[in-house]
């Protein structure tokens, strides 16, 4: 027998042995390898993190509260805009949501029944400031988010608190045209005075604004979110202009923390002793193909997303990429307004979901118009607003990955967690960093599959998978000093309502009642360096929390 066979017959023999012991390893291999985008699959524990390393789960208040005119709070720009006729997939709203304004403390029970560290949750600007600087402070919504925090330390669990998530008082988007004007700047100031005064005393991580370079591509660039504006080629909406528009609402946004984060810095957190950061939306990019203008196209993609954000926070300015193409439509920092927002985080967080190829579009044609059997155009590709980079998830018509419910951009990429936060690493000197968001959304054809979606093996791998990769990055030296789901539960999630599902607990519509799936009881066993198989049972069980499954 030639020395080649017995090497090969070997090799099978160990992986009949590994996947046998570990059923994971077959699925894993088989989802990518089918794909042509094999990675290598190792399992993780709880002990692979640093033992002072946040494990939670992740909220937002428009997403699950409800109560959208209760206790007087006042009507948000998601409150009015989604009964916008045809913004919501099947008219969906927030009105309701998860009810969890009502039913906090069993929610409160639920986060405590996985074993978590922290839990990061926003707070609603029109419930705490219906009517922005010129109104009163809302009592009752004080006493709501009072009521949480101290609940949660009550139980060993740390507030994350994101300020702004999205929703502000429509009377200030009447008011100002919201993020597009300068004078929204000390309207949010207010609002986060207002936090800190009233909650700073027990809480120790602060986010300013989630997602401000994702929140204006939605809002201003493909107006799927509110105020809706946008232009060609990007959309059609009654008002916008899709080139501009993001570029300045991200810069009030922007100057917005910088001057919050002034204010937090001398006035409270030197008694408080707190930190603050921001968020943002941190896709990896991967180069189309191995030429080298690809290559340049990859790069210039993360700096128009990643760096978008964090580079003016760290440095001073907007990337020069984005000088570079940008010209005159990318506003200009004043002398004082760079000293004002240069080194004014204290640590960066990431929420991370998708991971794409780029595609140059300097050298290359991306007219959709031109090449409309082309996978690898998407619209806007061809702009400066875009970077002159089209993004696609697939390649040779393979995708990058197995796909979720969000089929527009997010695939399971466990190496692009690794990546990304080697390239948040490198480029900001290793920041102390938070993975804030990451999750899985079932597919939705599986939407009326119960059994499915409440035995969610899939999401399970994921967690596992990108969890791998987070702690490969952390071993190589990365400062990362903590890992949120997303989410606690199925929620609201915006342009898409209730049709995507990220939530390690399902939410029955009609009951409201919190089912966990079987990600919640494996989280739980995680944090606690227990093991879990994944074992379908022979009926449908329906309890509260993990521990009863």
């Amino acid at each position: 027998m030639k020395t080649t066979t017995i090497i090969s017959s070997s090799f099978l023999l160990l992986f009949i042995l590994l996947i046998s012991a570990n059923p994971y390893v077959l699925r894993a291999f088989d989802v990518e390898t089918s794909k042509g985008n094999a990675e290598e699959f190792e399992d993780v524990e709880r002990s692979h993190f640093p033992d002072e390393f946040l494990f939670g789960v992740s909220t937002s208040a428009y997403q699950i509260e409800g109560a959208i005119l209760e206790d007087g709070k006042s009507l948000s720009n998601w409150d009015v805009f989604v009964h916008k006729n045809g913004t919501i997939r099947n008219g969906d709203t927030g009105d309701i949501a998860t009810d969890h304004y009502h039913r906090y403390m069993e929610d409160i029970e639920i986060i405590h029944s996985l074993g978590v560290d922290a839990y990061r949750f926003s707070i609603s600007w029109p419930r705490i400031l219906p009517s922005g600087k010129i109104g009163d402070v809302n009592a009752a919504g004080i006493m709501f988010y009072n009521r949480i925090i101290d609940n949660l330390l009550l139980r060993g669990i740390q507030p994350f608190v994101t300020i702004h998530h999205g929703d502000m008082p429509q009377l200030l988007q009447e008011r100002y045209g919201g993020w597009l004007s300068p004078l929204i700047q000390d309207e949010f100031v207010h609002f986060a005075e207002t936090c800190f005064k009233n909650f700073g005393d027990r809480v120790r991580y602060w986010i300013t604004v989630n997602e401000p370079n994702l929140f204006v591509d939605l809002a201003y660039e493909m107006g799927i979110n509110p105020p809706g504006h946008c232009s060609p080629p990007f959309g059609n909406c009654s008002a916008g202009n899709s080139d501009t528009e993001p570029l300045i609402a991200m810069h009030n946004m922007l100057l917005a923390h910088a001057k919050a984060s002034k204010l937090y810095r001398q006035q409270f957190q030197p008694k408080q002793g707190g930190l603050i950061g921001i968020v943002g939306s941190t896709f990896m990019y991967e180069p189309l193909t191995d030429d080298e203008h690809d290559k340049e196209a990859a790069n210039r993609a993360l700096a128009f997303n990643v760096a978008w954000t964090f580079d003016p926070l760290v440095f001073g300015d907007y990337p020069q990429e984005m000088r570079r193409y940008n010209k005159n439509d990318l506003p200009n920092f004043t002398s004082e307004e760079k000293l004002l927002i240069k080194d004014s985080i204290d640590f960066l967080g990431l929420n991370h979901y998708a991971t794409l190829y780029a595609k140059d579009c300097i050298h290359t044609s991306c007219n959709c118009s031109e090449a409309s059997h082309d996978t690898t155009c998407a619209p806007g590709g061809d702009r400066a607003i875009s970077g002159f980079v089209s993004t696609t998830a697939e390649r040779n018509g393979v995708l990058i990955g197995e796909p979720t419910g969000l089929v527009e951009c997010c695939y399971v990429v466990p190496r692009g967690m690794e990546k990304i936060v080697d390239y948040v690493k490198n480029r900001y000197h290793n920041k102390p960093m938070f993975i804030t968001e990451n999750g899985y959304s079932s597919p939705l054809q599986q939407e009326d599959q119960l059994d499915d979606l409440q035995h969610d093996a899939k999401r399970i791998e994921f967690h596992k998978a990108y969890l791998a990769s987070l702690a490969r990055a952390i071993r190589n030296g990365a400062d990362v000093r903590g890992y949120f789901v997303w989410t606690l539960m199925d929620d609201f999630e915006w342009a898409y309502g209730y049709a995507v599902k990220f939530g390690l607990y399902s939410v029955d519509h009609v009951t409201l009642d919190r089912i966990p799936r079987s990600s919640a009881k494996w989280y739980r066993n995680f944090l606690k360096n227990t093991t879990f198989s994944v074992m379908k049972p022979t009926i449908a069980l329906s309890f509260r929390s993990a521990e009863q499954l």
